[in-house]
Parts: C-alpha cells; sequence; structure tokens
C-alpha cells in the first residue's frame, strides 16, 4: 500500500511536470507570420521574452507549450519584420517637420505662397524650408532670388530641392555668407545671371574671373549649398530631440523600426545615443558618419561602437550629385545640355576617397558612397577595387548606385559591393530621366533586377524626406514600377522589376546584412530582436492596385508596442 502511493505520487508529479508551460512576455498567435527566414516559411505564432523571439511555429505546438503575460490574436493578419530603411535622412527628416513643406508644388508661384504663409505663422530668423522640384512644374526651369528679395529684403530664406543638393535663396542669405558672383567653390556651382534659361544650363559660368557684370541668382548646386547652409544657426539639442521623438513616431505609423541615416556628425551620434539609452529613443539607427576631416580623425582612432539599438561602423562619402539638378557626373555630356558640354561634378575629389578606403578597411569601417552619373559610380567602383582586390565580405556600398554603364556592372560582383537603392527614385525620375541621359544611356538607370542578379541582394530604401517615409511606397515601386498615379500603363522599365519576395527582402533582410546585422534583425528567427508588423493586408499577395492603400496595424520593437493603429 506503501509503495502504491509513492508511485500514484511520483506520477503526479511526471503529469504536472509535463503540463506546465514556459512561461514569456508575449505570445504572437492566430497569425500569418512571414519569417522571412533562408526557406521563407510562413508561421502562425510566435514567443518574445526578454525582447526576443524564443519560439516561432505552428499555432498548436506554440500555445500548448507557452504561456505569456500577453497575447496579441492577430486576427489572421500578416506579420513581417520590422521594415529597415536601408537609406534615409532621420535627423534632417525630423528638422525638416519643423521647416516649409515644399514637397508636390506644381509651379515657383506655389513655392512662394507656402513661404508666405509659414513666415506668417512663425517668428524665424531664417525661413528654411525643403521640397521643391522645378522639374514637376510647367516651367522646368530653375527659378530665381528676385520674388524673394521682394518680399523678404532682410530675412534670409534658404529652400532646398527635393533632392539637397540644390538650394535657393534670397539675397540676404547670400550677404550673410558673403557669397557674390566672385565665390569659387570646388564641387559646386553658384549660378550667375547669364540672361538666359538657366535650367537648360546654356551660358552656366564655372565662377571664373571676369563674371563682375553678372549677379548671382539664388540657385546653388551641390557643395556651394553648404556656404549658405553653414551660416544657418544649428537647433539646440532640446529641439533636436524633440524633433527626433516626433519623428520617430512617424516611423513607427509606417513600419519603420531601423533606419539607416546616412550622414550624422558626431555630436548628433551621440545625442542619439543618449536618448536612446535613456529609452526615449526607441527606433534602431544604423549611423553613416558624415566623412568631415576631424570625424574621420575621430572615428579612425575610436573604431566601431555598437549598442543593442545603435550602429555606428560606416562612413557617408559624396562621389557627385544628383541628376534632377545635373550635378550627377557622367561619362558623357548631359543629353538635354545645350551650348556647351556638361559633364556634373565630383563633389569629392578623388584623391580624397582613394585617400580615406585603405584606411577605413584597416579600421573595420564600411565605406558607403553616394554614386549618381556612370562617371561616379566607375571611379568609386575602382577605387573599392583597387582596396578590397577581390571578393570579400567587408559589405561596402554604393548609395544610389542610379547610373551605370555597362562596362561596370560586373565590378559589382568582382569586389562583392552592395547596391544600396531606392525603388521610388525611378518611378519620381522617370518623367525627365530620359531627357537628362538619352535613349541609351538611361536603360542602365534605376537597373534594380540587373544589379540584384550579381550579388544575390540589394538594400532599399526611400532616401526620405527626398522621397517619402512609407516602405509601401518602396515596395510598389520596386515591384510594381510605377508611380502613385498608375503611370505608366505597363510599368517603367518593368524589366528591372523585382519580384515581391525580393521586395520584402530589400527592406528587411538583405537591408540587416548591408548593416551587418543579420544576426539581430530583418528576419523574425529564434534569437533575434522581436522587431515586427502587423499590417491590415497581405502585401506578398493583395493585388497590385491595392498596395499603396495598405496600412500599418501595430509596430513592435524588441517585443514592445510602439504603435497601435486607432
Amino acid at each position: 500500500m506503501k509503495y502504491n502511493s509513492i508511485f500514484l505520487l511520483l506520477i503526479s508529479l511526471f503529469t504536472l511536470s509535463c503540463s506546465e508551460t514556459e512561461q514569456a512576455d508575449l505570445l504572437v498567435h492566430n497569425a500569418k507570420i512571414y519569417t522571412v527566414n533562408s526557406l521563407f516559411d510562413v508561421a502562425g505564432a510566435m514567443v518574445i521574452k526578454d525582447g526576443k523571439i524564443i519560439a516561432i511555429g505552428d499555432e498548436h505546438e506554440i500555445l500548448n507549450k507557452y504561456t505569456a503575460k500577453n497575447a496579441v490574436d492577430a486576427k489572421k493578419r500578416p506579420i513581417y519584420p520590422g521594415f529597415i530603411d536601408a537609406h534615409c535622412h532621420f535627423v534632417g527628416y525630423a528638422l525638416n517637420l519643423k521647416q516649409v513643406d515644399l514637397v508636390g508644388t506644381t509651379s515657383f508661384e506655389e513655392v512662394i505662397s507656402r513661404v508666405v504663409d509659414f513666415s506668417k505663422k512663425n517668428n524665424n530668423e531664417w525661413i528654411i524650408g525643403r521640397g521643391w522640384d522645378q522639374n514637376d512644374w510647367e516651367v522646368k526651369e530653375f527659378p530665381t532670388k528676385e520674388k524673394l528679395d521682394s518680399l523678404f529684403p532682410h530675412q534670409p530664406i534658404f529652400l532646398t530641392r527635393v533632392d539637397g543638393h540644390a538650394a535657393l535663396v534670397n539675397g540676404e542669405a547670400l550677404r550673410r555668407a558673403n557669397v557674390t558672383n566672385q565665390t569659387k567653390v570646388d564641387g559646386g556651382i553658384v549660378m550667375l545671371n547669364m540672361g538666359s534659361k538657366q535650367d537648360k544650363l546654356r551660358d552656366l559660368t564655372l565662377n571664373e574671373s571676369g563674371n563682375k557684370g553678372y549677379e548671382p541668382t539664388g540657385i546653388l548646386i551641390d557643395n556651394a549649398v553648404d556656404l549658405v547652409s553653414k551660416v544657418i544657426p544649428q537647433p539646440s539639442s532640446k529641439e533636436l530631440t524633440e524633433a527626433l521623438l516626433f519623428a520617430q513616431n512617424k516611423l513607427f505609423e509606417v513600419g519603420v523600426t531601423t533606419v539607416d541615416d546616412a550622414g550624422l556628425t558626431k555630436d548628433t551620434i551621440n545625442l542619439i545615443d543618449q536618448l536612446q539609452q535613456e529609452g526615449k529613443l526607441k527606433i534602431k539607427v544604423y549611423a553613416m558618419i558624415s566623412a568631415f576631416k576631424d570625424q574621420l580623425a575621430y572615428y579612425l582612432e575610436k573604431g566601431p561602437y555598437q549598442t543593442d539599438r545603435l550602429n555606428v561602423r560606416s562612413f557617408k562619402f559624396y562621389a557627385d550629385g544628383a541628376l534632377g539638378s545635373r550635378g550627377a557626373y557622367l561619362k558623357a555630356p548631359y543629353a538635354d545640355v545645350y551650348k556647351q558640354a556638361h559633364y556634373g561634378l565630383m563633389v569629392t575629389e578623388t584623391a580624397t576617397l582613394e585617400k580615406y578606403a585603405p584606411l577605413l578597411n584597416e579600421r573595420g569601417f564600411q565605406m558607403n558612397t553616394h554614386c549618381i552619373g556612370d562617371a561616379a559610380n566607375q571611379i568609386v567602383l575602382d577605387i573599392y577595387g583597387a582596396t578590397l582586390k577581390s571578393t570579400n565580405d567587408k559589405r561596402w556600398r554604393i548609395e544610389h548606385a542610379q547610373v551605370i554603364a555597362p562596362e561596370d556592372f560586373e565590378k559589382f560582383r568582382m569586389y562583392n559591393v552592395i547596391p544600396s537603392v531606392q525603388p521610388t527614385h525611378a518611378t519620381s525620375d522617370m518623367y525627365w530621366a530620359e531627357d537628362r541621359l538619352g535613349e541609351e544611356r538611361v536603360k542602365g538607370a534605376y537597373a534594380f533586377k540587373d544589379l540584384l542578379n550579381l550579388n544575390g541582394l540589394l538594400a532599399l530604401g526611400t532616401d526620405f524626406p527626398v522621397e517619402g517615409i512609407n516602405p509601401m511606397t518602396t515596395f510598389y515601386a520596386a515591384v510594381v514600377r510605377k508611380d502613385a498615379k498608375g503611370f505608366p500603363n505597363h510599368g517603367y522599365q518593368k524589366e528591372n522589376a523585382l519580384s515581391r519576395e525580393e521586395a520584402l527582402k530589400g527592406m528587411t533582410i538583405w537591408a540587416a546584412i548591408s548593416n551587418f546585422e543579420e544576426n539581430e534583425k530583418g528576419s523574425l528567427e529564434v534569437g533575434k530582436s522581436a522587431d515586427f508588423v502587423i499590417l491590415n493586408d497581405d502585401i506578398m499577395e493583395t493585388k497590385e492596385e491595392e498596395l499603396l492603400n495598405v496600412k500599418v496595424l501595430q509596430t513592435f520593437i524588441n517585443g514592445e508596442m510602439v504603435f497601435k493603429a486607432k
């Protein structure tokens, strides 16, 4: 009898042990989870503890084994890894939210109207705005400063073009920056009024001697923009903090959990680190350090730096300017510039790029270089090749890789260079890109599928605030190759469209790989951070025309819900 009692007690304890479930912080179930793992598996549930995924798989298997303090019933909705914007300007976007929004203006008159309205509501010393694009106007010419001078004779105005590579300023801004018709700048142009249509550059002067009879139009291109921007008072730490916290909430609303900020200063990186450590800034940041001499010296001595939310291991260089403002450096002259041969320009000397490439390689830093024109891409690919020699895992990136000559594509494969591209640039630029490049050369532009086929991955971003912040527009432009108006009917250069799976990978796991972060994020797998989004529709299956209507319902970072749609 005594032995029977002991036996029954052991059986009871064994049964109780088997029936116990493991405790976790969050259980997500009744879902369609795109893991984006190597097999592109779809799961029904996942479990999160201490910000990490500890289990993912079949619904019943997960529910039988785990319980959690909190549960999310996804109601069969799709879940994806948190979206990574592989090339953007997070800090610039944050500051722009406090400035004049000129995106979508259809004429210079509308630009003026928005500036005037802003000035009435704000008592700022400088009026700063961004987003105009003369290519969207009926008169597709660069504006000039006369109207601004008449309305604001004593208040400085600084209005950046949508690509950030040109600006319109008024006379007071020029005066404060001491910019005149004799001002020269390497890698930039102070445009002068030569009595002709400036946007055609028919009589463009590069500010050589003998220009006293002509005055600046107010248009500054590439490095000339810095002549004025450097005299604008910088925001205080408090102002920048408020802007960053507001901006991150906007990004959470569209499912962005990591931003690759393409150009940050040491002070801003330190502020981001501080705000993240304090738990205020929850968004994750892959920081590309702006390649200024003092910052190169500091970080090359200090070395890479990483926390669970901040990764500082790359430098952002600029090779050339932008195609829209004709600063992109081309092998052959622009097709729509008359009277003189205009090739664009290098904004950083080749010797500087050649000097720092081996130093970055030695110190374990990634080199990420802005290259738009085919000449700029060739120069930088050759510099990369001279340092990297052959195949490698350095993951150096070409940011934009926008126009590539046929003979240079193979260099991406030879040196394992990652193209970091922005699909919405193709659908924004398609209205005028052929004018700039000509019928043959444009075939090597926005060639995302061709670039993907070289190394098997692409990093996708938006370049916001040049474009909008919504990853759905990235996905749509990559897959459909149309703009929001549904133009063109059959897609722009559709042979270079990506599949839906490729586009999703470019916004998640491939972007993570481009950041050396594939073991931490980019897919929903055991051991990785629980960064994920729940959408109201399945972008892998919904009709093309519905993709831009897909909304984010919830966004999670490290298992914490940071956004929930109302």
